[in-house]
């Protein structure tokens, strides 16, 4: 503990080391808003903290992650390296002890319908 002072980190300092973690996780398409009207709603990487929530304590947290996975990859795997990843950068950048890290998949994203491909004279761009 620092002389004359204490150092308190935001919830949202946290929220936001852990979404740019995440954001990094291969396999990882995006973070999920929550469930609306059925629909998963994907958010940008302008706004990290959307899809996570923190508890901070004086010196742990918890992290509660809602994503959506690329089609096609282990779920397992991929939860369990977003789950260290978040856990490591959250721990070095703060010096908390992150208790638990939990996710929550709430979908699926087809890549190839994510971009659909143009025909102009016969070629395909992008």
């Amino acid at each position: 503990m620092a002389e004359g002072g204490i150092v308190r980190i935001a919830d949202d300092v946290v929220a936001v080391i852990a979404g740019l973690a995440a954001s990094r996780t291969k396999g990882i398409a995006s973070m999920s808003a929550g469930i609306t009207e059925g629909w998963a709603k994907k958010v940008s990487g302008k706004n990290l903290t959307k899809g996570v929530n923190v508890a901070v304590g004086k010196m742990e947290a918890a992290i509660d992650l809602r994503v959506v996975v690329e089609y096609g990859v282990h779920l397992r795997d991929v939860c369990y390296e977003l789950q260290q990843k978040v856990k490591e950068a959250v721990e070095t950048m703060t010096g908390l002890q992150v208790v638990e890290v939990n996710v929550k998949v709430e979908g699926v994203e087809l890549k190839e319908l994510q971009e659909p491909a143009k025909q102009i004279e016969g070629q395909r761009v992008k």
